[in-house]
């Protein structure tokens, strides 16, 4: 199952999508404002254009598991997001993916390098839900 993971931020958000069998994440890119009209148009089109049966909300929540300003947003995103799309959206706790993401060094966009974190997490969580 083809997943695609957003690092959702106000200012830019990082997206990664794994491979089709559902194990590999890699990096895709940046949408910049993905909470504005242009923005979130751009998401809505990536996940048709990879076709993706699942998308996957960084959720952000405080070290104690709590929910701050940054999780809400996450949510009323990822609640837009469902009304758009026609597969599954979720949000996954993603504490600690941008700690990874700047610790790896790579060209790649910080953003999308978090998303991918993100996303290894999820399908590693999943996979192992499954079995």
């Amino acid at each position: 199952m083809k997943v695609m993971a957003l690092d959702f931020g106000s200012a830019r958000t990082g997206v990664a999508v794994s491979d089709p069998t559902g194990v590999v994440a890699r990096p895709l890119g940046v949408v910049e404002r993905a909470g504005g009209e242009a923005g979130f148009a751009e998401v809505v089109r990536l996940a048709r254009e990879q076709e993706v049966q699942e998308v996957v909300v960084g959720h952000p929540l405080t070290l104690r598991g709590e929910r701050g300003e940054q999780a809400r947003a996450a949510e009323r995103f990822a609640k837009a997001l469902r009304a758009a799309v026609d597969v599954p959206v979720v949000l996954f706790d993603e504490r600690f993916t941008t700690d990874l993401a700047e610790q790896s060094s790579s060209s790649t966009p910080e953003d999308a390098r978090a998303a991918a974190h993100l996303l290894s997490s999820y399908l590693e969580w999943s996979g192992s839900a499954r079995r």
